[in-house]
């Protein structure tokens, strides 16, 4: 139905999406009441928000935590709901992650897809509708900071702002999300008590949760009573034995190892290479040459090593959204406490405290546990007005019919009541989202627009 509009406005959707992602809005600590989510998450918004006040539209900066942008007119207020702030990224990329690179019609950059490029598809979409159709009701762009983090910002819109009635997040899957797991994060606390080898340093890449890492420094300090050179044999064996990507730096008494691995969606961990857990379990295997008792080791070997379904923590549960995936994904050091946090995506049909009783019940009595980030899960029925609203557009603009999915990422659609996630990633397309070389298709971005535009006059017009 808005076919020729969108593709009249295609120079300007690429150059938006190119600025948009060419601001490095990741999350920093801020002690600014007016940035609270660092300046360039503040940076994002703003661009945002002038971009769609020069379309024409209202606009509000909610105190810097985030923002909307409006149209229409009436009592009902229709939500979309994206976010502008992006996991980190490191400087592995094919082109610099900031660049937003335009080659082989694909623009390359952290962000295209999530969620920066659908929210820009999102605006446009707003925009020929506010230009050529009447409605009734209010369509209101939520522009979120802190998603890929605590969701301050959007708790903070919930105690602030007009709740819609109903809408989408651009943030997940096409044709439409009908289930989406529950979230939880564990952190694992362990006193790690001087011994013949020694943890004195840990670095992650300040990795974030919901990214499987790919990066993972460890020093160890080797005692006079060790052989140094006979340890770095032994580590340089144990190493080879497993054939991870692994290598060892000596300095002094230090060794320090290096381990790589393959970044993915904290959920889908089957899609990378941990580099935490591939250390973790050499640290085990040394120790035990040594015949260190180490009870972090040890349970961490016993309980988690690779695995990415719980089965090892005997809560590999599962139902119609999936399997259960736990992440590794941080680990730290700090006055000689070792920090291991975990993130999980629990199937919709079993309670998060089950997971949480289960995982306390394995505990070695060295270690503690702590939870947080609990978010209960998504289910709406497959036969629900609003999935087949939204599936029907996408069959009417693609063509193609595919049925409502369920998903383990979690989106802003959970926050609101009748709220669903609704694109943008294209069925049987790889899912670019935390991994190097983020892109977005130029193709598919402009079909975004389209859907998302014949979604919205159809949700007004219902």
């Amino acid at each position: 139905m808005f076919d020729k509009q969108i593709d009249l406005l295609k120079k300007d959707i690429i150059n938006s999406t190119c600025e948009l992602v060419k601001i490095p809005s990741v999350f920093e600590p801020s002690q600014n009441t007016s940035m609270p989510f660092g300046k360039n998450c503040n940076k994002a918004l703003e661009y945002m928000l002038n971009l769609g006040k020069h379309l024409g539209f209202r606009t509000k900066n909610i105190d810097g935590y985030c923002g909307y942008i409006e149209f229409g007119k009436g009592e009902e207020l229709i939500g979309i709901i994206g976010h502008l702030d992006v996991v980190p990224a490191t400087d592995t990329w094919t082109y610099p992650p900031f660049s937003a690179t335009i080659i082989d019609n694909k623009i390359y950059g952290r962000g295209t897809i999530d969620d920066k490029g659908p929210v820009i598809a999102s605006l446009y979409a707003m925009k020929v509708v506010y230009d050529t159709c009447n409605i009734n009701k209010r369509v209101r762009l939520i522009l979120g900071l802190n998603e890929e983090n605590d969701w301050k910002c959007i708790d903070y819109y919930k105690k602030n702002e007009e709740i819609p009635s109903v809408g989408f997040s651009p943030d997940a899957d096409f044709p439409c999300i009908y289930a989406e797991k529950g979230l939880l994060n564990v952190f694992l606390s362990f006193y790690h008590k001087k011994d013949k080898i020694q943890i004195t340093n840990i670095d992650c890449n300040n990795n974030a949760i919901n990214v499987v890492p790919k990066y993972c420094k460890i020093t160890l300090l080797i005692d006079d009573k060790i052989s140094f050179s006979e340890c770095v044999n032994k580590l340089e064996n144990i190493v080879k034995k497993y054939n991870f990507d692994i290598i060892l730096e000596n300095k002094a008494n230090f060794i320090t190892l290096i381990s790589y691995g393959v970044s993915a969606h904290s959920a889908h961990p089957d899609l990378g290479k941990n580099a935490i857990s591939q250390a973790l379990i050499v640290l085990y295997e040394l120790f035990k040459v040594y015949d260190i008792n180490n009870d972090f080791l040890s349970y961490f070997n016993e309980k988690i090593g690779l695995d990415y379904n719980g089965k090892n923590l005997d809560i590999n549960v599962q139902d119609e959204s999936g399997i259960l995936t736990l992440n590794v994904a941080q680990f730290s050091i700090k006055d000689s406490v070792l920090i291991l946090g975990m993130n999980l995506r629990i199937p919709i049909h079993t309670s998060i405290d089950t997971i949480k009783e289960k995982i306390k019940s394995t505990l070695f009595s060295s270690i503690s546990a702590h939870f947080s980030r609990e978010k209960e899960p998504l289910y709406i029925p497959k036969d629900n007005w609003l999935i087949q609203t939204l599936c029907n557009v996408f069959k009417e603009v693609t063509t193609i019919d595919a049925p409502p999915i369920a998903i383990g990422g979690a989106t802003y659609a959970r926050a609101f009541p009748n709220h669903v996630s609704f694109g943008a990633n294209m069925p049987n397309n790889e899912d670019m989202c935390h991994k190097n070389d983020e892109f977005i298709c130029i193709d598919n971005l402009m079909l975004t627009a389209k859907i998302y535009a014949n979604a919205i006059y159809r949700l007004c017009d219902s």
